[in-house]
């Protein structure tokens, strides 16, 4: 899983993301920021970006990222469809401190509750009523440190599931692979 894994942290990797990414109809998408211990504590994130396809996961590290041009591109773009969990508080995270506007984004919580559910399905309810499987969101991971300079294999690999399982479970919504 690592090798479908990459991690965007130079301009010259950024650019090459983008112009693939560029090329899918749907991305998985979340964000991650350091967590807030203190009350009154402002965060400084989002510190990670993660986008995915069916077969790539790509971690973009915001803070080591000069130029976000070509994210703010691909982000903006109405004919990328990016679909995620609880993705509100991400868009205006993007807007207000990176100045990144997000086009064509999907909460898949709100496809649920369409369903007729009346509370709010996150990944792990999700995975669970659609495929039967038992997906595990490590509690210490969620809070680790996102604006780390350099993140763990962990880190990385809890972040891009994230990104990816959105992708999984918006397809089978969809009536895609599942």
């Amino acid at each position: 899983m690592r090798d479908a894994v990459v991690l965007v942290c130079d301009e010259a990797t950024m650019h090459a993301a983008c112009r693939q990414l560029l090329e899918q109809p749907v991305l998985g998408f979340d964000t991650e920021s350091r967590p807030t211990f203190r009350v009154g504590e402002v965060s400084t994130g989002p510190h990670l970006l993660q986008l995915a396809t069916p077969s790539q996961a790509y971690l973009f590290q915001l803070e080591k990222l000069g130029d976000l041009a070509p994210l703010r591109a691909l982000m903006a773009a109405p004919m990328v469809h990016k679909v995620g969990f609880g993705l509100s508080s991400d868009k205006v995270l993007l807007k207000s401190k990176l100045d990144i506007d997000c086009a064509a984004v999907h909460d898949i919580g709100t496809l649920f509750r369409q369903a007729g559910a009346r509370h709010t399905v996150g990944a792990v309810q999700a995975v669970a009523q659609l495929f039967g499987r038992h997906y595990r969101k490590s509690k210490r991971l969620s809070t680790s440190n996102w604006a780390s300079a350099t993140l763990s294999d962990a880190q990385c690999l809890y972040a891009a599931n994230d990104a990816y399982v959105a992708l999984r479970v918006y397809l089978a919504l969809a009536g895609g692979a599942r």
